[in-house]
């Protein structure tokens, strides 16, 4: 007889509203996110992020809906009733109080005795990779140090939930591309579940076990960060999660489950469906990621698929492996084409008249946005 494990959820938010007078900026949200794992919520300034953050620390209630840890309802239950424990862009370290000290806080108003304290700091500091330095200031540390010992405070406490919010934002970008992996092997380390909240995409699907893109006060689609890429569900998550050239125009045929779409400067290409449903006629938006571009210089043997256009290389934008060449197909349209040079004396360079050409596969062609 085979035994399926009971899937267990630290963090469940079913039909969350949060109204300030008559502006919705959290509109029927619902997820749940198992336990252990790093969930992000992936949106723009202004989409509701933070708000949905807050009312799942209790610092604002919802206008409707019910927020749950561990299977147990916590809506109107003040934040200091709840197992979640909160770090924010501003660390908010204690600047009088040493590392010990800061991470000690907690307990101490909590009550435990000195040993247990001593204890479990002595522990944690050395759970975050940071053993023998309770007796630093705050403002001997480097930047990610500060980071860890702000987790450090919060995990202290053993909380259901980490929530972050931004934790990232004012660290340079040298450090948060080291932080990104750093922040992913604490949540290992802890087994804790994390909550994160970013306007940063790379953040979200670098960590993340999964994703909510949110927009509008609603998630948009809620996947793996290989979901959202490869498989995204709306026009504006394909827009937002990763780079895409992005063409607008209609939609010609259906003819054989096979999409043509037309541009608004008249190129056709053969599309897969994506998202809803689609007629003839319909006004569209194609989109279609840099990386899966094939580029030939004009003249030379083209690469296979479906979608074929001539342009000019414009600009070539070197960035080692990541370079890029900006080539245009149209007097007002640049598309852009991941590109490795050679370095050989063989690379393209702007002014080449070159062929671009895709997969139908890789062209996702979605209903145009009221």
């Amino acid at each position: 007889m085979i035994f399926r494990g009971i899937m267990t959820y630290d963090l469940e938010c079913l039909g969350i509203t949060k109204r300030f007078g008559a502006f919705t900026a959290v509109n029927n949200v619902s997820f749940d996110i198992p336990s252990g794992s790093f969930f992000s919520i992936l949106g723009p300034s202004g989409c509701g992020k933070t708000t949905l953050m807050r009312m799942i620390a209790g610092f604002e209630e919802p206008s409707a809906g019910d927020i749950r840890l561990k299977g147990r309802s916590v809506t109107g239950t003040p934040p200091n009733k709840r197992n979640v424990k909160m770090v924010f862009q501003h660390l908010a370290l204690f600047p009088m109080m040493n590392v010990g000290e800061n991470i000690a806080y907690g307990l101490r108003c909590a009550g435990l005795n000195r040993d247990e304290i001593k204890r479990r700091v002595g522990d944690v500091l050395a759970r975050i990779g940071l053993p023998g330095v309770a007796d630093k200031e705050i403002n001997q540390l480097s930047g990610g140090q500060k980071q860890r010992i702000a987790i450090a405070r919060c995990m202290v406490l053993e909380p259901d939930v980490l929530l972050l919010d931004e934790p990232l934002g004012a660290l340079d970008l040298k450090l948060r591309e080291h932080m990104k992996i750093e922040l992913k092997l604490l949540q290992h380390q802890f087994d804790t579940t994390f909550v994160y909240i970013t306007h940063d995409q790379s953040e979200a699907l670098v960590m993340s076990d999964r994703v909510a893109v949110m927009n509008g006060g609603r998630f948009e689609q809620v996947g793996t960060p290989q979901e959202l890429y490869h498989a995204p569900a709306t026009a504006f998550v394909a827009g937002f999660v990763g780079d895409s050239n992005r063409w607008q125009g209609r939609l010609l045929s259906t003819a054989g489950g096979k999409l043509t779409a037309e541009t608004e400067s008249g190129v056709r290409f053969a599309c897969a469906p994506a998202g809803a449903p689609l007629s003839p006629g319909d006004a569209v938006e194609i989109f279609v990621r840099p990386e899966v571009i094939r580029v030939a210089a004009e003249g030379a043997a083209a690469g296979e698929g479906e979608n074929a256009i001539a342009g000019v290389i414009d600009n070539l934008l070197f960035n080692g492996a990541n370079s890029r060449i900006l080539v245009r197909v149209a007097p007002d349209q640049l598309v852009e084409v991941d590109y490795m040079p050679l370095g050989d004396g063989s690379d393209l360079r702007p002014g080449d008249r070159v062929r671009l050409s895709w997969l139908q596969g890789q062209t996702k062609c979605f209903p145009k946005a009221a």
